[in-house]
């Protein structure tokens, strides 16, 4: 019986490669062991078939940006915890093979409201990173917010200007009806609980709160508790 080995060992014995290039290969998963893809250059083999794509490249993987649709209340640790080749939208799974690469030096940026769910942005990209921090005042961020109660007499057009309520000052804010009982709010960089304190000042009550996107960033039909990856075309 052979022996287990390293599946970068095996590559090196099979191609006449490196091992930094054989941990390239394997980690950027251009290697199959009996037909699947393995990106651990540490799996152990035996006498299984190991094979390397022909268009294989021993560069390091691209960073990832992934935008999760995390449920209400979930904080940005056990959201990260669901990260996982099986929780990608069923729907976006022909954009990127998941890599086990994908999930490690993951930085949050952009928290949600209090309580609220939707777009959490994950990513190994510092330009994104630095976007996201450097160029929050500057970013726009969508709100979808369910309320209940009877709104004040001209209550859009006082958010609309700024005003006073509780001893704060509030900013101005685009507000809009998206049906009887849904406010959309387009706003930047939204302190903590400011939309909750919006929705009080005209007489209205937060049933659950969304954010629907960053910038040019939407999360779009992404299923609560499930994720994509943000292609190269998206920008924030």
């Amino acid at each position: 019986m052979t022996d287990p080995i390293r599946l970068s060992k095996r590559l090196i014995e099979l191609v006449g490669c490196s091992r930094r290039e054989a941990e390239l290969f394997i980690e950027g998963g251009w290697v199959s062991v009996d037909g699947e893809v393995i990106d651990e250059p540490q799996f152990k083999v035996t006498t299984q078939k190991v094979e390397l794509d022909p268009e294989a490249k021993a560069t390091a993987p691209e960073p990832v940006t992934i935008l999760f649709h995390a449920p209400a209340g979930v904080d940005v640790d056990s959201a990260m915890q669901s990260l996982s080749a099986e929780t990608l939208s069923e729907e976006h799974r022909f954009s990127k093979r998941p890599l086990k690469g994908h999930f490690l030096r993951l930085t949050a940026s952009a928290d949600l409201q209090a309580k609220a769910s939707g777009l959490l942005v994950f990513t190994q990209d510092w330009k994104i990173l630095r976007k996201l921090t450097a160029d929050a005042a500057k970013i726009e961020q969508e709100y979808v917010v369910e309320v209940a109660g009877d709104v004040a007499e001209h209550g859009l057009n006082r958010l609309a200007h700024g005003l006073m309520y509780k001893g704060k000052e509030l900013p101005a804010v685009k507000a809009s009806w998206q049906n009887e009982n849904r406010l959309r709010f387009a706003l930047k960089n939204p302190q903590p609980g400011v939309i909750a304190l919006f929705c009080e000042a005209i007489g209205l009550k937060v049933v659950a709160i969304r954010r629907i996107r960053i910038g040019g960033v939407s999360i779009g039909k992404v299923p609560v508790g499930q994720w994509r990856y943000m292609s190269g075309k998206e920008k924030f």
